[in-house]
């Protein structure tokens, strides 16, 4: 899978998590630019892409992500 493929999935779940059709994630996409990015939200969207793309992460990879860039990254070294 690439990097692409993993965005365009992300856009899908991100779209879906927060009632939204017009997000277009980034790497630089942060809770700060979705205004229902809260904590809980973050543990349905985690939940959402660890089903999406077969792969669990790790607590400090859940906290310590700082921005889809990050995510995309792991979810990379997970599926290789």
């Amino acid at each position: 899978m690439t990097e692409e493929q993993i965005y365009e999935k992300l856009n899908e779940i991100f779209r879906d998590i927060f009632d939204d059709e017009s997000i277009e994630v980034s790497p630089q996409t942060n809770s700060d630019d979705i205004e229902d990015w809260d904590s809980l939200e973050h543990i349905n969207l985690v939940a959402a892409v660890e089903k999406e793309f077969g792969i669990k992460f790790n607590i400090a990879q859940v906290t310590g992500m700082k921005d889809v860039g990050e995510m995309v990254g792991i979810i990379l070294e997970k599926i290789a």
